[in-house]
């Protein structure tokens, strides 16, 4: 790293249909938080590394590859939808949950809005999932909402239509947990008559990777096209990558590939910033005649991509304001910010780049740490980045942030080594290795386990 930087299970709550059953809930909508908190990561007192949210998972993909295809974006891990809008009533908070549910179902029952049934089985949905002591239940709230979800998209309900085709896609009904997409993509297709935005690229997706039909990239492109007209992100943007890659059997189109991708990143969120990420790589290497180089401006798409959370751009600025790459200051506060923000989203080079800060600290904005080292080098390990797992190994080999171990550091070099690190082999073969750890007032050059 430069010198210069281095230096410096509760059930859901009811709905407000309980005070008000005929007032149809608004549909869900899109959120994303900025990133204001310029504070470095703290130590936390249980051995975990700086506060990572709730719903963290490890990946064995490389949170940082490039995604060049929309492909990459699982279907089947996309959150089905955002249903945060169901809040509980002042009376139904007084009531228990059977008692609410049992009202909740009358009141349904009592309208003819479509809207409110629909909210009341993806009420029964949210209801079931968190039910791990009682399978009985759990299984007869999912029949419930499944046979209401199927009345209601048989009468063209399209946000039925797509719900149920998330939850068969997901696996949710079925008992073995398998993905159902024979099931989901003729729903999809369905919602998308009705011109649901979400339901038409979930078909051309299906479409594209041959879920629950065959693959056929025409139809998959005419569904894009169906969902981009509805201004969904996430089409333009596939769009967008197709013309400029020359992809889904399309001829590469730069000029309208980054016309798609500039209308996806007018209408990013959080679910969706990937057209504002793909913008700043072009602009940082160009395309003739089509996009000129501005590294300026690519900076200031990776800020707005990070602030939608997204990983690999909050990455990026983590490089340039630790190295000054794209003309950026170096600056460590801002490093480490978006560093953080990267890990906290799983981005496992992010997490090892926090192991660096942390082995020298930053005064007056980061404490060194050896066992916050030891412990985001771990998070990155556990996600298999290579160069991460051997210093693991070297931490727990000479107790750096964690109590000496020789037998569990070989351990680690074998895994460090079958993912192709060279000094992790040199190790097992029982040859020196010069391994240094970072210093103050060392360059990149010095650090070895880095």
């Amino acid at each position: 790293m430069a010198q210069n930087v281095r230096n410096s299970t509760a059930p859901p709550p009811p709905p407000k249909h309980m005070e008000t059953p005929y007032n149809t809930t608004p549909r869900p909508q899109f959120h994303y938080s900025t990133a204001n908190n310029m504070s470095a990561p703290s130590l936390s007192m249980n051995r975990q590394p700086s506060p990572l949210p709730s719903n963290y998972e490890t990946s064995k993909t490389p949170p940082g590859t490039r995604t060049n295809s929309v492909t990459n974006l699982s279907l089947t891990n996309e959150q089905l939808l955002d249903h945060s809008h169901l809040k509980p009533g002042n009376k139904a908070s007084l009531l228990s949950y059977a008692q609410t549910i049992n009202m909740y179902r009358e009141n349904a029952k009592k309208t003819n809005s479509p809207d409110i049934q629909c909210d009341f089985a993806i009420f029964m949905v949210e209801a079931a999932k968190p039910i791990t002591d009682d399978d009985t239940t759990r299984w007869e709230y999912l029949a419930e909402a499944e046979k209401l979800l199927k009345q209601l998209a048989a009468r063209g309900h399209a946000e039925s239509q797509y719900y149920l085709g998330n939850l068969y896609a997901s696996g949710l009904l079925s008992k073995k947990g398998k993905n159902e997409f024979d099931k989901a993509f003729p729903l999809f297709v369905q919602a998308t008559k009705h011109h649901h935005a979400d339901a038409a690229y979930r078909a051309a997706k299906c479409y594209e990777d041959g879920l629950g039909c065959r693959k056929d990239s025409a139809k998959a492109v005419q569904f894009y096209k169906k969902a981009a007209t509805l201004n969904h992100p996430g089409a333009m943007y596939r769009l967008g990558v197709a013309d400029v890659n020359g992809e889904l059997g399309l001829s590469k189109n730069p000029r309208d590939g980054v016309k798609w991708l500039k209308r996806s990143a007018e209408a990013a969120t959080g679910e969706y910033p990937h057209a504002v990420h793909e913008l700043a790589l072009l602009h940082e290497r160009g395309i003739p005649n089509v996009v000129f180089v501005d590294v300026q401006y690519a900076v200031s798409l990776y800020v707005q991509a990070a602030e939608l959370d997204y990983a690999p751009s909050a990455f990026r600025l983590g490089e340039c304001y630790e190295y000054g790459k794209l003309e950026c200051q170096p600056d460590p506060a801002l490093s480490i910010h978006y560093y953080t923000i990267a890990a906290q989203h799983g981005h496992r080079e992010a997490c090892f780049a926090l192991t660096a800060w942390y082995l020298v600290g930053s005064p007056g904005v980061l404490p060194q740490s050896d066992e916050d080292a030891y412990l985001w080098a771990r998070r990155a390990a556990e996600k298999e980045l290579p160069k991460a797992e051997y210093a693991v190994g070297y931490f727990t080999e000479v107790g750096i942030g964690v109590t000496k171990n020789p037998a569990e550091a070989m351990e680690w070099y074998k895994k460090a080594a079958e993912h192709g690190d060279k000094r992790a082999i040199q190790r097992l073969q029982g040859k020196n290795v010069e391994t240094n750890t970072k210093k103050k007032n060392g360059s990149q050059d010095d650090c070895n386990i880095m």
